[in-house]
């Protein structure tokens, strides 16, 4: 598909197709370039909270940084549907106010969608969102911004509320369902189960796509940390970043940068 600009609907059209969905997190513009011709959808994930900022979970992050990092995306993807996450309490007072964030992330970053995190429970706002011209992509599973109240990053295994909380999201219009943190049997059972595409991010091969934050896909962070035993590291950037600023600062102090051909004369 590609030089299609991919949307909701051509999204949702994919669910069941011989190839899978590809989506990744991006937040600078730069990355977004990278990884459009590549990906189907790129996520702004509030994880910008933790691998741009420093943060020890997403529930810092708040409406303003995502549609600073939305606007970014937006302006550099060109086939690549851009989605971006609804940060924690932005969305869960009331519909109304769910539909006010919306409203502004759209707006103000020029991206196709939003994704909010929820089941059953946020079924009446995703209607009220979609029924006002927000597309809305779920998100059920592991959530990010509930782990207190869940008790950490656990993963999920009950087929029957995740299947019921799925159907609850595709009844109310979300036109794809991202799966973290799910067991391979409920994760196909939710699949099998919902008529729009399920995206996977430790949910195994049985989803209609997968995503990774990019930082972790990229390997962006010291190879030795610790990482969800579901992320595949296809570089080491960290450890060229690393070798780089001291092969820059070798050279600076021995005086050899910049040499004569990197001055103005």
């Amino acid at each position: 598909m590609a030089g299609i600009a991919l949307t909701p609907p051509l999204i949702r059209a994919r669910k069941g197709a011989a190839e899978p969905l590809v989506m990744l997190t991006a937040y600078t513009a730069p990355v977004a370039r990278a990884l459009d011709a590549h990906a189907d959808i790129l996520l702004v994930g509030d994880s910008v909270g933790m691998a741009v900022y420093g943060m020890d979970s997403t529930l810092p992050v708040d409406l303003a940084t995502m549609i600073r990092h939305g606007r970014a995306v937006a302006a550099a993807a060109e086939r690549a549907m851009v989605v971006v996450d609804l940060p924690f309490a932005t969305y869960h007072e009331s519909p109304q106010k769910a539909f006010r964030s919306a409203a502004k992330v759209l707006q103000k970053t020029g991206c196709a969608a939003v994704k909010l995190e929820g089941g059953a429970e946020m079924a009446e706002t995703v209607a009220f969102l979609t029924q006002r011209g927000v597309p809305v992509m779920g998100h059920i599973g592991l959530l990010p911004q509930s782990v207190r109240v869940m008790g950490g990053y656990k993963v999920q295994g009950d087929a029957a509320r995740l299947l019921a909380d799925a159907r609850a999201l595709e009844q109310a219009g979300a036109f794809a369902v991202v799966l973290e943190g799910v067991k391979e049997p409920a994760a196909r059972a939710v699949t099998e189960g919902v008529a729009v595409p399920t995206i996977g991010i430790g949910a195994s091969a049985a989803c209609d796509g997968q995503v990774l934050v990019c930082d972790d896909m990229l390997g962006l962070t010291p190879s030795g940390g610790p990482r969800p035993r579901f992320v595949r590291r296809y570089a080491d950037l960290y450890a060229q970043v690393e070798a780089a600023a001291a092969q820059f600062a070798t050279d600076v102090r021995a005086r050899t940068f910049p040499g004569q051909g990197e001055a103005y004369h």
